[in-house]
């Protein structure tokens, strides 16, 4: 950060004697008979315009002043960005390596779906193709930060699929919607998926609120980076910087660099607020760090996101192999339904296949990322605590040594003042930099709400809770081979119809944009009074979506 000298020492130019003259014995006279080493032809004139450097003999004028406090201004929050941008392209960077990932994940486990399951299930997987494209587009929209409830997702599925698959296996009955509705009020006694629907639902939500909460865990700290980086210096700060900078240059000692405490002193004072940030920072690469244990074992992120199918699988097995007894125990409680004039004839009970799925074994690619990440983010734990002595050691050219030969803000001398401690509180008595306590920066501030607000997301997603629905999850189902709703819930056909074409994005990814939040239903059932449900599903009969 050091300019070229401001007083020169060729004869005619900015700061030299133009006449050339030189008093008598080799030094330039000085104020009040004082005379001044004759380094050079300097023309010096008493300092009682300046303004920030101290006011002794000085080449700068209050023009110059003026333009280096603000240069110095300028060029402390170009290295304050620089310093941000080298962390958020850190954040950036393990943010996209995990999206991938999980996505990828995702991706080759509707990829292995679609490649098996038309063989093996025929008709009973291509009729209803469109409810499972539905369940990973939604698996998707949930990971990138859609305001979608999983469970309640994840039980809408097992809903639609036992409709469309008891109808598919039985197409010679007649099945009005009252006795779909009736077998869905049976379904979690019934358990005719099996066991698939209750352990997809235990491990799917820990291993996608954990991923989810961690890819959004990076975008948090990334954006504070940025929106911090950019907090302009006020003016107390710019005069002490010039100070620190450039009035050595005026006084014509350009060669004395700052001395280390002194310049902590007017950093520390300049960046109090961004210190602050230091123990919420700190709160959430913790939790960051802590929820990459749930990526790991048979409820992990790497186990369970690229195995949604075998879940699927096992559930059509159970399906098939427990027809006969699920069609006594529906026909048993819901009566017997009537015959379809328009069927074929009797029910041809032919052999559908059975789909046996192996569990790829980890690649081994998500802990690498995890431990790359791990070592960075406890790398980064102390970044805004050490933005001072950082910039001070590669910015501001400090001396090595705090000794007789640095620049102490007044003259080349040692520095006596104390270095104050970190954050706002502890500038009240701060040396060199007038900061008023009382005044915090409202931008930092909310940045540091900002990091309370994920870092409870994280510790929540660590328990398996969805901070977002937490209020919500002891109403849920969540549970049983059909996953079916309670009964205020199960006017579900008219929770799709009825609910908000847009889907508000919480903690959004980068790259989710609102348009693909609106290819999604509104998060959950909604739940209006059982009558009203009785009523719109009566109304609504007539109209029931074709993709039954």
């Amino acid at each position: 950060m050091w300019p070229a000298r401001c007083c020169k020492n060729r004869q005619g130019t900015e700061g030299g004697r133009r006449d050339g003259h030189r008093p008598a014995g080799g030094s330039v006279l000085g104020k009040r008979g004082r005379r001044l080493p004759a380094r050079a032809s300097l023309r010096l004139s008493a300092g009682e315009h300046l303004r920030i450097c101290p006011q002794g003999y000085t080449c700068c004028t209050s023009h110059m002043e003026e333009n280096l406090a603000n240069r110095s201004r300028a060029e402390l929050e170009t290295a304050l960005l620089d310093s941000g941008r080298a962390l958020q392209a850190t954040l950036t960077t393990q943010l996209q390596n995990f999206d991938d990932h999980f996505q990828h994940l995702l991706n080759e486990s509707e990829r292995a779906l679609q490649d098996t399951f038309p063989g093996a299930f025929g008709e009973l997987y291509t009729q209803s193709a469109r409810a499972f494209r539905d369940l990973y587009s939604e698996l998707r929209l949930y990971y990138r930060g859609a305001n979608l409830h999983l469970e309640e997702t994840l039980a809408e599925f097992w809903a639609r699929l036992l409709e469309r698959l008891f109808r598919q296996l039985h197409p010679q009955l007649l099945l009005p919607d009252d006795y779909l509705d009736c077998l869905g009020k049976q379904a979690e006694a019934l358990r005719p998926f099996g066991e698939a629907p209750r352990e997809l639902r235990l491990r799917a939500t820990r291993a996608f609120v954990a991923a989810r909460a961690f890819v959004q865990g990076l975008g948090v700290a990334s954006d504070v980076v940025r929106k911090v980086a950019q907090v302009p210096l006020g003016p107390e700060c710019s005069r002490a910087v010039m100070k620190l900078v450039y009035c050595a240059h005026c006084l014509g000692v350009p060669g004395a660099r700052p001395c280390p405490d002194y310049c902590r002193n007017v950093l520390k004072g300049c960046l109090a607020n961004q210190a602050d940030l230091d123990a919420e920072w700190r709160n959430l690469l913790d939790s960051m760090v802590l929820i990459t244990d749930k990526f790991w074992g048979p409820s992990g992120a790497e186990s369970v996101i690229g195995s949604v199918h075998l879940w699927l699988a096992e559930a059509i097995n159970a399906l098939q192999d427990n027809r006969d007894t699920l069609t006594a125990k529906v026909i048993q409680g819901c009566g017997n339904p009537k015959v379809n004039p328009q069927s074929s004839g009797p029910e041809q009970k032919q052999r559908r296949g059975k789909l046996v799925l192996q569990e790829r074994p980890p690649t081994g690619s998500l802990e690498k990322l995890a431990s790359e990440a791990k070592a960075q983010l406890r790398d980064a734990q102390d970044f805004w605590i050490s933005l001072p002595g950082m910039l001070c050691s590669e910015k501001m050219a400090m001396s090595a040594a705090s000794d007789d030969r640095c620049w102490n803000g007044m003259a080349k001398g040692r520095y006596l003042p104390e270095v104050m401690g970190d954050g706002l509180a502890n500038q009240i008595n701060n040396p060199e930099v007038e900061v008023d306590i009382t005044k915090p920066d409202m931008t930092v501030r909310q940045q540091i709400m900002q990091l309370k607000v994920m870092t409870n997301r994280l510790r929540s997603a660590y328990n398996g809770n969805d901070v977002d629905f937490q209020d919500a999850s002891d109403d849920s189902s969540g549970s049983g081979s059909g996953d079916s709703c309670p009964d205020d819930l199960c006017g579900r056909r008219v929770s799709k119809k009825s609910s908000s074409p847009r889907t508000t994005l919480t903690h959004a990814l980068p790259g989710l944009s609102e348009r693909e939040g609106q290819k999604t239903s509104a998060s959950g059932c909604p739940r209006p009074c059982v009558s009203l449900m009785l009523l719109l599903s009566l109304v609504l009969s007539a109209a029931r979506p074709t993709w039954r």
